[in-house]
């Protein structure tokens, strides 16, 4: 299938490592240039030159902390791309914690870091989306906006947030060419859910092995899922054959989510 993304324009973010690099090599293999942006030089180098080698899309860096970079980031996507058509908006996790272990003056640095900027860079990039009449929006958020996740309060939440502004916006460009989604990962084999499960194990007095088990059994395809195939769906959700979905949240969990 092709997906229309040869000479696309993308942005990815937190795209050193994880999901958000395999969302990057994804959209290069089907063409696409891709900015990739985060705080690490030395890990975005290495992503870059891996995607330059292997053809196709043409890949670029940015670096620096997302919180501080926004102008920045898009100023870099206009100088090395031309204008933005799709901006995967990837964010790394808060620390974990209860909702009663959470102090009240926690929230606000982190929303600061995972939420503000995400509307901001969104809002720098919308203009040239909707006067070419072809935009993405795809933010990857967490299964949790829909079943929370026990010791991640301010990742259920934060996320959910972004989850209300992602569907309002939707409606009001929809007509004009440009679709917002979600993608929710579940247990995806990335460094993340590995230090999630470190910190579960610490919290509950078990190993992170014994953890990663109890995962995995409680998930019905009975294992974590591959970061290709996470990416996969989120190339989908950014190309031209997707542009009748949006205003959706599409999980990628093997079904641990048990909700309709």
């Amino acid at each position: 299938m092709d997906l229309g993304l040869t000479g696309k324009r993308a942005i990815v973010l937190s795209s050193s490592r994880g999901l958000g690099r395999g969302i990057a090599e994804g959209l290069a293999a089907e063409g696409a240039n891709v900015l990739l942006a985060a705080r690490s030089a030395d890990k975005l180098d290495a992503a870059v030159a891996a995607i330059n080698a292997r053809g196709q899309g043409r890949a670029f860096a940015v670096a620096g902390d997302l919180k501080d970079s926004v102008e920045a980031i898009a100023a870099a996507a206009q100088q090395h791309l031309g204008g933005v058509d799709i901006l995967v908006a990837n964010t790394g996790g808060p620390p974990a914690g209860t909702a009663t272990s959470v102090k009240p003056e926690a929230w606000t640095p982190q929303f600061d870091a995972m939420v503000l900027p995400v509307i901001r860079l969104a809002g720098l990039v919308l203009p040239g989306m909707r006067q070419g009449g072809f935009g993405r929006i795809l933010i990857v958020a967490s299964s949790g906006v829909e079943q929370p996740i026990p010791n991640l309060v301010m990742s259920n939440a934060l996320r959910a947030s972004l989850a209300g502004w992602a569907k309002t916006l939707s409606a009001e460009v929809a007509a004009e060419g440009v679709t917002v989604n979600m993608i929710l990962p579940g247990r995806i084999e990335t460094d993340r859910t590995g230090e999630l499960d470190a910190a579960n194990a610490k919290a509950q007095g078990k190993t992170p092995a014994e953890i990663a088990e109890a995962a995995r059994a409680a998930i019905p395809a009975r294992r974590y899922g591959r970061v290709q195939e996470f990416a996969d769906v989120a190339c989908f959700l950014a190309s031209e054959r997707a542009s009748y979905v949006t205003g959706s949240m599409i999980r990628v969990d093997g079904g641990a989510v048990r909700s309709i």
